[in-house]
């Protein structure tokens, strides 16, 4: 069954039902409601920074967006490319692509126009949807995606390069167009990236999409009558594979834009939701909150929540029992995955298992795991190895890059490049990483990109990017600095220099030192780590 069959489901099912809700916290046109008078409110009206879609109207705008692009000429197996914000046309934009037997492409609202491009473009998107955020970056690049393809703006004063999305769609039909979509047929395409540039595309199939929603559905225990938080970015598959669970159930979601402590306990609050994801910073920013007399719990509707998970980065087992001081009631699951097994859950620990806090879990649901050596061998429990997944929700393949793939995909499993040990129990614990990626704050940092960055300052003679532990955001980045024989610089220069690149991307810690690199020329990451976080790599691995 493919993925917009659940839609059309729901539709016919529970069509005035609420479907989605956007809350945006920033908007402050009037004073702000209690939990006790937004009751009163609902759900004859809505408060300023609230708007809704149910069900119904969920899949006649996804079948009037499917209908735009067809009269526009997009066919099945094209891409069509997202660029926007959380908000309340995201998932319909989403799904009306996929009603086409399009490939939806979300793309990551932090990159630049470099990457915005090259990612459209290895995609071979013929279509790209972009809010207001994003009018300079992608002006940026109008003239070098070409006009071959489709730029349409979603959101009011269109600039002049691209079309109105909200012009265009509204004269559309509402009626689902007749486009035989099938289980095996191409669905998305997310992008990850390993340590080496720019992202590769990664290809999932509606089979992949449609295990996901209901791998979600079953760890969560979601019922019809749940209410799922969504905060993180949609483009995600962290955040969008967990709110499938609403999809496969026919229940309410919120939308959050915003993630301050006051905004997540006002939204759990006033729309009485049942789960929340969250990553660690955020935890960390509620408990602080609490302590520090910022927000207080009994101002809150809060005796319904009954799930807190979190995946994306490590995650301490103190935060946790921290966090049961103050939410003793709560279930608490955390979710291992990549995009390339379709996003969170191939690995979970499970709502009964606070005793194994630390661990990412057990096989989720569908799901097969190994721990194997470098022959690709099964280690003996207990050992450290790579882990290796299968399952339903595997990727097809890396777009366009057959080398990639082959090396990642092997026998039908899915190398993760994540070394980890199990238990006499079976459960699995993370060790460490093959690859250098930095997870800070649950983005993914790629150290060479900050390092040929850097390497351009003309003071710099080399230069090395690693992380390093943080207790809020799981790892900050810190870059190493050579400086050229005969200079002085300061950090102070470093900072003003990488002002250019991205908030997220530039270094949290500046350090002066040599950079070490073996006789081939490769630079020795593991022994900047020992020098800089304190712990040998075989020490971590023996006490995790």
């Amino acid at each position: 069954m493919p993925i917009t069959d659940l839609l059309e489901r729901n539709s016919k099912l529970y069509g005035t039902e609420v479907a989605l809700v956007e809350m945006n916290p920033e908007i402050q046109e009037q004073p702000r409601v209690t939990w006790k008078e937004y009751e009163l409110i609902q759900p004859t009206a809505s408060a300023p920074y609230r708007r809704e879609i149910t069900w119904s109207v969920f899949d006649e705008k996804a079948n009037r967006v499917a209908n735009l692009l067809i009269s526009r000429g997009i066919r099945k197996g094209q891409k069509c490319a997202i660029l926007l914000m959380n908000c309340l046309e995201w998932l319909p934009i989403y799904f009306g692509v996929l009603k086409t037997g399009a490939v939806a492409v979300p793309l990551n609202f932090r990159y630049t126009a470099q990457e915005i491009d090259y990612c459209v473009k290895l995609a071979d998107a013929d279509v790209l949807f972009f809010g207001p955020e994003f009018i300079g970056r992608v002006e940026d690049i109008a003239g070098t995606l070409g006009r071959e393809r489709l730029l349409l703006f979603v959101g009011d004063n269109r600039p002049s390069f691209a079309d109105s999305y909200n012009e265009a769609v509204a004269n559309c039909s509402s009626t689902a167009p007749k486009v035989l979509i099938e289980d095996t047929d191409d669905a998305a395409i997310y992008y990850s990236s390993g340590t080496t540039g720019f992202p590769k595309a990664i290809l999932l199939d509606h089979t992949a999409l449609l295990q996901s929603a209901r791998m979600e559905a079953t760890h969560h225990l979601t019922t019809h009558d749940d209410c799922f938080l969504c905060i993180p970015p949609l483009y995600h598959t962290g955040a969008k594979m967990h709110w499938f669970g609403s999809l496969y159930t026919g229940s309410k979601a919120v939308i959050l834009k915003g993630n301050s402590p006051k905004a997540i306990l006002e939204a759990v609050s006033l729309e009485r939701c049942t789960i929340v994801w969250l990553l660690v910073p955020w935890c960390q920013d509620i408990l602080a909150a609490i302590e520090r007399g910022d927000v207080h719990l009994e101002d809150y509707h809060l005796e319904q929540w009954r799930l807190m998970h979190i995946g994306a980065q490590p995650v301490p087992p103190s935060l946790i029992r921290h966090w049961m001081e103050y939410f003793p009631n709560h279930k608490y699951d955390t979710n291992y995955g990549l995009s390339e097994s379709t996003g969170p859950g191939c690995v979970h620990l499970g709502l009964d298992h606070l005793d194994k806090v630390g661990a990412i879990g057990v096989p989720g649901f569908g799901w097969k795991c190994k721990i194997v050596d470098e022959s690709d061998q099964p280690v003996a429990q207990g050992d450290v190895g790579e882990l290796c997944v299968k399952g339903p929700g595997l990727m097809r393949c890396y777009y366009h890059d057959p080398k990639a793939t082959a090396e990642t995909l092997i026998d039908g499993w899915l190398h993760t490049g994540d070394m980890a040990r199990m238990d006499e129990d079976g459960f699995i614990y993370l060790v460490d990483r093959k690859k250098d990626v930095i997870i800070t704050g649950g983005e993914n940092l790629y150290p060479v990109q900050i390092e040929d960055f850097l390497s351009a300052y003309p003071k710099i003679h080399d230069v090395a990017v690693i992380g390093l532990p943080d207790k809020r955001l799981g790892e900050i980045a810190a870059a190493i600095i050579q400086v050229k024989e005969g200079m002085e610089c300061t950090e102070e220069e470093i900072n003003r220099f990488c002002v250019e690149l991205p908030r997220y991307k530039r270094p949290r810690k500046i350090i002066f030192a040599k950079v070490p690199r073996n006789p081939t020329g490769k630079i020795e990451k593991p022994k900047l780590r020992e020098i800089y976080c304190g712990v040998r790599l075989v020490e971590a691995q023996s006490n995790s």
